[in-house]
C-alpha cells in the first residue's frame, strides 16, 4: 500500500511521509490500515521490534485528530515518553500540538487539554483520572505501547485498569495496542474488542543463533566461523567480529556489576579500532559524563566510554543513560553492556545483540532462574537497524555442546509465553479498588465487581470466584484502615471513600503505604526528627529499601537502638526475623537520605551504601514524593506535624541543612553552590538580591553566566556581571573548598562546563 493512497490524515502528512522516504507501508502497517486503524477501529498490532509499530500509532492518532479528536499515547517508561514526544513533534508543522506528562502524581494536568497528542506513562494517566482531569473524557483515541507489559506484576495492573477506565469513560474510544510478538495476542484483541494484526515480518532479516567453540550456529541450520583468539572471551570475540564488519553490539548481562565489568573488558577490544576523530569525540562525551556526577560509577562509565564501550543500568543517572544512548545511536560507541532495562523499548538497535547471561537471580525462587522467552526475544529484537544495517544477528553464548542444544530449544526455536494478567494479586488490587471507589467508577460492591469484569484478568481467569474473594479481602483492609466505609455486605452494599481515602487515592499512594504513614504520624511523641520521618517513608511498599549487605545487620542493629527514640512506631523484636530485617533495611535507606540531607558528597554516599548516582536520585525523588504525601496526610489527620515533615522534605529535596533551605530553593543554586554562597556570607535569597556581585561571582567560582542566572532567578533587577571581578572570601576551617576536591575554571572560556554537578541536584523531580 502506497502512503500516497492514505486518506483521512491532516493535510501535508502524506507528503511528509514520502519526503522521509516512507513511500510504501510495511506489510503489518498495511494490514492495520485494512483493519480500520485510520477509520477509528480498535486494533491490536502484535509485530516484532523495528517493524513499524510507531507509524501504526501515528496513523491512528493523526486520523483521529483530523476528525476533531484528541489522542493519548501511553508508554511504560519516562525515558520513552520523551523519545516519543520528540518523534511526534515532527507533525507540529501540520497543526498538531504535542504535550508530555510523566511526573507530579497530584496534578490534574489541565494544561494538557489544549494538546492534540498527549504522551504519558500509564501511572501518570491513572493519576490524571484520579485527580479528575476533565479532558480525559474527551479522548477519541488511546494508544497503549508495549501492551504485553500487562504481564509485569509491578506495572501491568496499572496499565490494565487504566485502559478499562478509559474505555468505560469513553464508550466510543478507539483503542490501539502495540505489542511484541506474544503467545496469545488474540486474548488481548478479544479483551479490547479489536481487530488483530499478528505478524512476524521484519524490514531486515534477523538471524538468531548460539555461539559455541569457534563457530556461530544459526537458526537456518548453517554455521559460520567466529574464532575465539587466545585468552579472548566469547563475547569479546563476537564484538571484535562485529567491529571488523563495521557494526555495533549490544551485550545483555544479568547484573549491574557484570555490566560494568563487561564494559571495562570490552573497551580493551574496541579501543584499538577507533579513529583519532572518534577518540576525540568520545573524550568529549566522557567529560560530559563526569560532569553529571562525581561518583565512582560516573568515573568508571567515563573511562569505558573513552575506549568506545559503555554500560547501561538503572544505577546510572538519567543524564548518564541519555548520553550513552545518544552516542550509541550515533555509532560513536561501539558496544554497550546492559541489564535488561535497555530492552524495554528505548530506541537503541545495533548490528548484533549478544545475550550473554540467560539466567538471573530470583529471590523468590532462591537462586538463578532462566529468563522468560519473551524477555530474551525482546533483547534479540534490538538487532538490526533499518536503513543502517544489512541484517541483524542475535547471539546467545553457550559453554558446552549440551548448553548449545538447550539454548536452541529454550529460546531460538521457542515461542514467547502468553501474556497473563497480574491484577488479582492483593497489592495491585489494594491501590486500584480504592481509586475505583474514590473516583466514582463504582459505588457498591456489585458495581466494583462489574467494573473489574472489564479487565483482562476477568476474561482470562479460570477461577471466576478468585477476583471476588480478593476484592472482599481488600475492601475489608480498606475499611479497617478508615479509607472506605461500607453499608452492608452484599452486592448492593454501598462503598464510599472517606475523606482520608480520597486523599490517599489523589496522592497516588499504595493504601498500605498510607496506613504505615498514618500509624507512624499518630505515634509521634513530640516533634518528629528528619531521620524518624525518613525511616517512616522508607518502610512503605512504595519505597524500594536498600539491601542489608554482609556485616550491615550488626551496624544497623546498633544504630537502631542508639536512635530508637526517633523512630516512629514500635521496633520489632530481633526474634521476628523478617520484620526486624525489613526494619533495618528501612533504617539503612533512611540513613542514606539523612546523609544526603546533611550534605555528604554524592561520591561518599554512593561508596558508603554501594549504590550508583541513579539509585541515590531515585531514593531522594521517592522520599520527596512520600514526604509530600505525609505532609498532606498530617494535615488531614490534624496531628500538627506538618512543619517538621515539610522541613524534612525540603532538606532531602535540596540535599542541604536547614540553614541552606532558602538559598537552595533559588533555581540554579542547588546544594554545593548554596554552601559556597553561605560560606561567603550570603545566607538567604534576600541577601543574594543585595549581595556584592564580586562576592557572588567568587562563590560561584568565576562563572559569569551562572552567576547572572542565579541573581536573575533570585529576583535581582540588574543581574549583569559585566566588569565584575570575583572576590574570594577566606573560608574558616577549610570550608568552602570544592566538595569534589577538583579545581574549577574561573574564566569564561567554558562558563557552564561541569555545572551538572550542582544544578542537577536542585530539581531531582526531573529524573
Amino acid at each position: 500500500m502506497k502512503t500516497a493512497d492514505l486518506s483521512g490524515l491532516p493535510p501535508g502528512v502524506t507528503d511528509y511521509l514520502q519526503a522521509e522516504g516512507i513511500e510504501e507501508l510495511y506489510p503489518p502497517q498495511a494490514e492495520a490500515v485494512e483493519a480500520g486503524v485510520t477509520d477509528g477501529e480498535n486494533v491490536v498490532a502484535s509485530v516484532p521490534t523495528a517493524s513499524g509499530k510507531t507509524l501504526i500509532a501515528e496513523l491512528a492518532m493523526l486520523s483521529s485528530i483530523r476528525r476533531g479528536g484528541t489522542a493519548l499515547y501511553i508508554v511504560p517508561l519516562r525515558a520513552l515518553a520523551s523519545e516519543k514526544k520528540a518523534e511526534f513533534e515532527a507533525f507540529e508543522e501540520y497543526g498538531v500540538s504535542v504535550g508530555v506528562s510523566t511526573g507530579n502524581y497530584e496534578s490534574d494536568g489541565d494544561w494538557l487539554a489544549t494538546k492534540d497528542i498527549v504522551v504519558a506513562t500509564s501511572e501518570k494517566v491513572d493519576s490524571l483520572v484520579r485527580n479528575g482531569a476533565t479532558w480525559i473524557e474527551d479522548l477519541s483515541c488511546v494508544v497503549a505501547d508495549e501492551v504485553h507489559l500487562i504481564d509485569d506484576a509491578g506495572r501491568g495492573p496499572t496499565l490494565e485498569v487504566t485502559l478499562a477506565k478509559l474505555r468505560q469513560l469513553n464508550p466510543d474510544l478507539q483503542t490501539v495496542a502495540l505489542s511484541a510478538t506474544v503467545g496469545n495476542a488474540e486474548d488481548i484483541a478479544e479483551w479490547l474488542d479489536a481487530e488483530l494484526v499478528d505478524s512476524t515480518w521484519r524490514p531486515i532479516d534477523l538471524k538468531k543463533g548460539v555461539h559455541y567453540g569457534n563457530a556461530l550456529h544459526l537458526d537456518d541450520g548453517t554455521q559460520r566461523e567466529l574464532e575465539v583468539r587466545g585468552s579472548e572471551k566469547q563475547t569479546a570475540a563476537v564484538v571484535r567480529d562485529t567491529l571488523e564488519d563495521g557494526g555495533s553490539t549490544l551485550v545483555f548481562v544479568n547484573s549491574r556489576r557484570n555490566a560494568e565489568a563487561a564494559a571495562r573488558r570490552l573497551a580493551d577490544t574496541v579501543e584499538p579500532e577507533l579513529t583519532d576523530e572518534e577518540r576525540d569525540e568520545l573524550a568529549s562525551v566522557a567529560a560530559e559524563i563526569r560532569d553529571v556526577s562525581d561518583t565512582e560509577t560516573s568515573e568508571d562509565l567515563a573511562a569505558a566510554v573513552e575506549g568506545g564501550a559503555a554500560f547501561h543500568h538503572a544505577g546510572l543517572a538519567s543524564d548518564h543513560r541519555a548520553l550513552v544512548e545518544d552516542a550509541f545511536r550515533d555509532r560513536l560507541l561501539k558496544v554497550i553492556s546492559a541489564t535488561p532495562t535497555l530492552a524495554a523499548g528505548v530506541n537503541t538497535p545495533s548490528r548484533r545483540v549478544v545475550v550473554r547471561d540467560w539466567r538471573r537471580y530470583d529471590g523468590t525462587a532462591g537462586g538463578m532462574q532462566p529468563l522468560d522467552v519473551l524477555e530474551v526475544h525482546q533483547m534479540m529484537g534490538r538487532a538490526g537497524r533499518p536503513g543502517m544495517d544489512p541484517y541483524g544477528e542475535a547471539v546467545l553464548v553457550a559453554s558446552s555442546h549440551d548448553e548449545l542444544d538447550e539454548l536452541f530449544d529454550r529460546y531460538v526455536y521457542a515461542d514467547p509465553e502468553p501474556v497473563r494478567s497480574k491484577l488479582a494479586a492483593e497489592p495491585a488490587l489494594r491501590t486500584h479498588v480504592l481509586a475505583t471507589v474514590a473516583t466514582g467508577f463504582a459505588r457498591s460492591r456489585g458495581e466494583l465487581l462489574d467494573f473489574l469484569e472489564r479487565t483482562l484478568y476477568a476474561s482470562q481467569s479460570a477461577e471466576p470466584d478468585r477476583l471476588e474473594r480478593v476484592t472482599d479481602d481488600v475492601l475489608e483492609y480498606l475499611e479497617r484502615n478508615e479509607f472506605v466505609r461500607r453499608d452492608g455486605r452484599g452486592d448492593d452494599a454501598t462503598v464510599d471513600a472517606t475523606s482520608l481515602g480520597h486523599t490517599v487515592s489523589r496522592l497516588y499512594l499504595d493504601p498500605m503505604s498510607a496506613a504505615e504513614i498514618v500509624d507512624g504520624l499518630r505515634a509521634v511523641d513530640g516533634r518528629p526528627t528528619a531521620l524518624g520521618l525518613y525511616h517512616l517513608v522508607a518502610r512503605t511498599p512504595d519505597m524500594y529499601e536498600l539491601y542489608l549487605r554482609s556485616g550491615d545487620r550488626e551496624e544497623y542493629t546498633e544504630l537502631c537502638y542508639e536512635r530508637e527514640g526517633e523512630l516512629l512506631g514500635p521496633t520489632p523484636s530481633e526474634f521476628e526475623e523478617g520484620r526486624f530485617e525489613d526494619w533495618l533495611s528501612a533504617l539503612k535507606t533512611a540513613r542514606l537520605l539523612e546523609d544526603w540531607a546533611e550534605e555528604v558528597d554524592e561520591d561518599r554516599v554512593a561508596e558508603r551504601y554501594g549504590v550508583g548516582p541513579g539509585d541515590i536520585r531515585g531514593k531522594v525523588d521517592t522520599a520527596e514524593w512520600l514526604l509530600n504525601a505525609a505532609e498532606q496526610l498530617a494535615n488531614e489527620l490534624d496531628v500538627g506535624h506538618e512543619a517538621a515533615v515539610r522541613e524534612a522534605r525540603k532538606r532531602v529535596e535540596y540535599g542541604v541543612g536547614d540553614e541552606l533551605l532558602d538559598l537552595a530553593g533559588v533555581r540554579g543554586v542547588g546544594r554545593k553552590r548554596a554552601r559556597r554562597l553561605y560560606d561567603a556570607g550570603v545566607e538567604t535569597r534576600a541577601e543574594l538580591r543585595e549581595a556584592d556581585k564580586g562576592v557572588v561571582l567568587g562563590a560561584l567560582r568565576g562563572r559569569r553566566k551562572t552567576a547572572e542566572n542565579v541573581l536573575e532567578n533570585a529576583g535581582r533587577e540588574d543581574a549583569s556581571m559585566d566588569g565584575v571581578e570575583p572576590v574570594e572570601r577566606a573560608a574558616a576551617d577549610g570550608e568552602g573548598s570544592d566538595a569534589d576536591g577538583g579545581a574549577e575554571p574561573t574564566d569564561d572560556a567554558e562558563p557552564d562546563a561541569g555545572e551538572a554537578d550542582d544544578a542537577g541536584q536542585a530539581s531531582l523531580g526531573d529524573f
